[in-house]
């Protein structure tokens, strides 16, 4: 049996953690630079404040509704997600970070185990552990799972917020009250397609002869077919090393000066560098893009990427920036203000194995010098020894208005001392 443990409202419920006067109020968080809405507790929902909505477009909405509002603040979510993780490692050792607020466990070996309370005891556990409200659906499927877990939110005051999946007629009800558009894996055009052939339901598709369904959705719509229909053929996946790197952010204002977009590329370079290198990797592709503010179609627009495949394959900071740098030359454009910019590390190599090139190769000085470079880092803070082509002040130039202390990582931020001078004392010495 498989369980999703899923952290209710995650990055809204963090907020309120150390901030029990928000409890019952609505509160959404922001993306970098203030961009976009990421989070909203349920309260925010039921006022009608939509995921991705401009924050400068619901300016009046925040004030209008008394809504808090908050930067992303990921030193904190992602301090209560390690949290909260090794809270359920104490339940079985086979668990998969799926995200930042969900996992899936595996429970087997155990017949005799008691699911739902034992689910209902880990909910208590997390809950008076971190503060952090969880919904936990278990069935034999992770497709299955994630169903259960839908049910346990939606139905949170009945449920308790845990929802188990253990027979064939609950199964049955399940797949009958969702919606075919409700499934994890179904996308827009498959439901559109479904839809038109009188699939409703998740039982609708799970009664699709098994042709059609690889036929028109591959062999992956044929798994999921079989999860939802309670034949497991997805397992618990392995960390694994990725397959691209990408660093891409919105600037903290619209950029018309090439040197400070420069700066910017150059370090997204360097940070896929310093990724690679900690899985053992190089890259031979890098792919370098710059965007205007779609969000202001009054001003001009103009959105950019380009390929480059390398003459070798590198990890290097040094030799990263240097091949963005030549890139966001050819696409780089005057006259526009830009918003936004990215570099996505591609082809991956593992360092240990790449091959020596005849007429061009890495500066093999560059190995030593980025190890110290990562040591260093890692001893003193992110980004705290840099190329001398990048900002030496700040890691990220992002708008942050609104963010808030880092309250678990960050002792400074959460503690003052006030100092009264003994004026007595003083005169007496």
């Amino acid at each position: 049996m498989f369980a999703l443990v899923d952290c209710n409202n995650f990055y809204a419920s963090c907020e309120r953690l150390f901030r029990p006067d928000l409890n019952g109020k609505p509160v959404v968080v922001l993306s970098n630079n203030d961009g976009c809405v990421i989070a909203r507790s349920q309260e925010a929902k039921k006022l009608g404040i939509e995921m991705g909505a401009p924050a400068f477009l619901f300016t009046k909405q925040f004030k209008h509704h008394d809504i808090h509002v908050f930067s992303s603040n990921y030193a904190l979510y992602g301090d209560m997600s390690s949290r909260v993780m090794a809270l359920l490692e104490r339940y079985t050792p086979e668990l998969e970070v799926y995200s930042i607020d969900e996992a899936f466990l595996k429970f087997e070996g155990n017949a005799n185990l008691d699911l739902k309370k034992t689910a209902i005891e880990m909910k208590s556990l997390v809950t008076k552990g971190t503060g952090i409200p969880i919904s936990i659906g278990i069935a034999p499927t992770k497709a299955l799972a994630k169903m259960a877990n839908k049910m346990a939110k939606k139905f949170q005051k009945a449920t308790g917020g845990v929802y188990v999946i253990d027979n064939q007629d609950t199964l049955i009800n399940v797949l009958a009250f969702f919606k075919i558009g409700d499934v994890w894996g179904i996308g827009r055009a498959h439901e559109k397609r479904l839809r038109a052939m009188g699939v409703e339901t998740v039982l609708d598709f799970t009664l699709i002869p098994e042709d059609w369904i690889k036929k028109n959705m591959s062999i992956v719509g044929l798994r999921l077919q079989k999860e939802l229909a309670g034949m497991q053929t997805l397992d618990l996946e392995d960390t694994k090393a990725k397959k691209n790197i990408a660093v891409t952010r919105s600037f903290n204002e619209n950029y018309i000066e090439f040197d400070k977009v420069k700066e910017r590329v150059i370090t997204f370079a360097t940070i896929c560098a310093e990724r690679l290198r900690k899985q053992n990797s190089c890259c031979n592709v890098i792919q370098v893009f710059v965007h205007t503010n779609n969000f202001r179609p009054e001003q001009p627009q103009y959105n950019k990427a380009i390929t480059v495949d390398l003459p070798y394959p590198t990890n290097s900071s040094i030799e990263m920036a240097h091949f963005a740098v030549e890139a966001l030359k050819r696409i780089y454009k005057e006259g526009f203000a830009y918003k936004k910019a990215g570099v996505i590390a591609m082809d991956f190599t593992p360092e240990a194995f790449k091959q020596q090139m005849i007429f061009e190769n890495s500066d093999p000085r560059h190995a030593h010098l980025m190890a110290i470079m990562d040591k260093m880092n890692k001893a003193l803070g992110q980004q705290k020894v840099k190329l001398a082509s990048q900002d030496l002040d700040r890691v990220w130039k992002m708008k942050r208005e609104k963010l808030s202390p880092r309250y678990t990582t960050r002792l400074d931020e959460i503690i003052t001392v006030n100092c009264e001078e003994d004026v007595k004392k003083n005169e007496n010495c």
